[in-house]
Formats: C-alpha cells, sequence, structure tokens
C-alpha cells in the first residue's frame, strides 16, 4: 500500500530533508507540498537539488490543501503547527517537526515558548529508554499524531538516557555542551547566521537555562527514571561553522559503587540491536562528518575516574536522525511499516 503524503514548510531545511528521504521511500508518495512566502513557486526553485520533485509547485500552508492525505509532515517554525493541526481532523497521521507538541508540561511551554500551549502529542523518538524497562516507539504504533523532538535533545536523550535508567549515574548536575550547525536555527535571514559571523569563530547561544530544549530534555531524562523532579542539566549549545551536524559533549555524576564495565554494559544493554544509534567500540569517538545525511546517532562513551564522571559524545545530524528521519521512522512505526524502510545508515563522505 502507498501512503499519500503532503509537507507542509517544505521551503525549509526541514522541509527540504523531508523531501529528500521521503523520494527514496516505498511506501510514502508526496502529492502536495505547501509554504508561506514562496508559495506559487516551483520547489526546485527553493530546493534545487531535489531533482525528482522538478514541476511541482508550492502551495499555500492551509488546511484545505492538507486536508486528503494519509500522512501530513508539518515542518513549520515554532508555534504555527498548533492551530493548523487542530483543523486537520482525525483522518490523517499529522506529525509536527516543530516544538508544538513535545512538551507534556503547559506550564513549561508558556515559560519558554510564550505562547499558547496545544497539549503534547506521543514522542518521536523511538529509541529513547523509559523507566519501565520499554523504549518508546511501544507508544508509536498505530497513533495519529507524532510529536518529532528538538534535535538537541536527541543528542542529549540518547547520550544520557540508558545511565539513568540503569542507575549508574546520577540525574543532577548533568553538563552537555554542544556543538551545532546553523541550519537547526532554520532558514530565516539573521544576522548571527550569516556566514560573515560564523565562519572562523564560533558561538554560545542560549546560556543560562534560558534554551528552549531544556525543558524537554528534562522531560525525557525524567522519564528514564520516573522522577522529572530530580533532574537538573546544565545545557549549552554553541554555534559553528558546519552547515549541519551537532556534536554533543554530556556528563553526569556515577552513582557511588558504580565501575567502569556497569557504566557500559548499560549502553550496550540499551542500543545493542537499535539499526540507528550505535555505540562504539571502547576508546573511540565519533565525527559529525560520519554522521552526514544518515539517520544515525553515534555515541562514545567514557568514564572520568578522577573526575568520578561519565562522559559521552554523541554525533548525528541535526536535519535527519535530529529532524526528518526521526519524523519518518516514527511514520513508518505508526503504520505498521518496517522501521528503517526509506531511511539510510551510510553517511557522506568525505
Amino acid at each position: 500500500m502507498v501512503f499519500s503524503v503532503a509537507v507542509a514548510g517544505a521551503s525549509g531545511y526541514a522541509g527540504g530533508e523531508l523531501l529528500r528521504l521521503l523520494a527514496a521511500h516505498p511506501e510514502l508518495e508526496v502529492r502536495t507540498v505547501t509554504a508561506h512566502s514562496n508559495a506559487g513557486n516551483l520547489l526546485t526553485d527553493a530546493h534545487p537539488h531535489l531533482r525528482s520533485y522538478a514541476g511541482l509547485r508550492l502551495e499555500a500552508t492551509t488546511a484545505e490543501n492538507l486536508k486528503g492525505h494519509d500522512v501530513v509532515f508539518l515542518a513549520l517554525p515554532h508555534g504555527h503547527s498548533g492551530a493548523l493541526a487542530e483543523e486537520l481532523g482525525d483522518a490523517s497521521l499529522v506529525v509536527d517537526c516543530g516544538a508544538d507538541h513535545r512538551l507534556t508540561s503547559g506550564g513549561a511551554w508558556e515559560q519558554f515558548y510564550k505562547s499558547e500551549y496545544h497539549g503534547s502529542w506521543p514522542y518521536g523518538l523511538p529509541e529513547l529508554v523509559l523507566a519501565s524497562g520499554g523504549k518508546q516507539r511501544e507508544n508509536l504504533a498505530g497513533v495519529n499524531r507524532i510529536a518529532v523532538p528538538g534535535c538537541n535533545v536527541t543528542a542529549v536523550s540518547l547520550g544520557l538516557a540508558p545511565g539513568i535508567r540503569a542507575g549508574v549515574i546520577q540525574p543532577t548536575d548533568i553538563v552537555a555542551v554542544l556543538a551545532v550547525g546553523p541550519s537547526g536555527a532554520g532558514k530565516s535571514l539573521r544576522v548571527d547566521l550569516l556566514a560573515a559571523e560564523l565562519l572562523g569563530s564560533a558561538h554560545a547561544y542560549g546560556v543560562g537555562g534560558v534554551h528552549r530544549h531544556v525543558p524537554e530534555i528534562v522531560q525525557n531524562l525524567g522519564g528514564a527514571s520516573n522522577d522529572q523532579e530530580t533532574v537538573t542539566v546544565s545545557f549549552t549549545p554553541v554555534l559553528v561553522p558546519m552547515a549541519r551536524g551537532i556534536l554533543a559533549t554530556s556528563t553526569a555524576r556515577l552513582q557511588p559503587g558504580v565501575s567502569a564495565a556497569d557504566v557500559r554494559s548499560a549502553w550496550e544493554l540499551a542500543y545493542a540491536d537499535e539499526p540507528f544509534v550505535h555505540l562504539l567500540p571502547e576508546g573511540q569517538f565519533p565525527s559529525v562528518s560520519d554522521t552526514i545525511g544518515a539517520n544515525t546517532a553515534l555515541i562514545g562513551l567514557a568514564v572520568d575516574e578522577a573526575a568520578e564522571r561519565v562522559v559521552t559524545v554523541t554525533a548525528l545530524d541535526n536535519l535527519v536522525k535530529g529532524t526528518a528521519g526521526a519524523a519518518i521512522q516514527s511514520t513508518n512505526i505508526a503504520l505498521g511499516l518496517p522501521e528503517s524502510t526509506g531511511l539510510p545508515v551510510n553517511g557522506v563522505a568525505p
């Protein structure tokens, strides 16, 4: 069976990456693409690299244009999906690549996003370990709404959740510093994203617990221990001059009496059978370039015995495993398709 697909926000980076991956998906067929300021233009005007869509024209982003499809992907700016999704009804599987439906706390949403809360949807990070011993994919089968995680959140959550679930690291005093490419900020023109500002430099932003991904990280790590109240995270993203990708260095305190072997066993157990999350051999750490174009997250793991901390280094492509790949992976589960359908594990090099 082939499922019909519409992509809203198709002219942006996330929308373009969705379309690139969907072009190779045997069960999902793109029939409608929409945009705001680019409506009326050819899709290839916005994405010249998507040659298989030559002739397809961008329509206006309205509920009327999106209805009638089996799957609707919303690749819209934060705060723009909630009201539109409410107009779409329950006939379609709606997958929100923005933040509007990620948080389970309305108070946290209002504090960090300063806009109306539209509720939470099933969370689209299949490999996320849960306090119950299962994984988040169990909550995605047959759903008709999916909230795709934040890209930075994916890197930190996959890097640390197994240790919290296994009880080998402490949920307080977690520190995560991320090197991130500017494509995660979208395609809108901003001075701090200009090449003249980025090239040859690095710039920290969202410093001091104010970044919007903080409550989502706390939500995920709290879900691994079933106790969000004890999780504290100091999260600092740093813009670096690479178009895409994330390298997340996340550390947490060891629980007393835990050995390095105990630590490694927790991550091995969590990811041994995962097609897209790979724990690297001891002493190896990933580079962002290892993941570009692939739906993979690669994790290096070490124990800093002198500091009594666990260190994880997680690399992923923010537009694939961090957004579009996660959206399609979760969609496959919801539709009852093999989870890895249409998704690459091989990156692009050099």
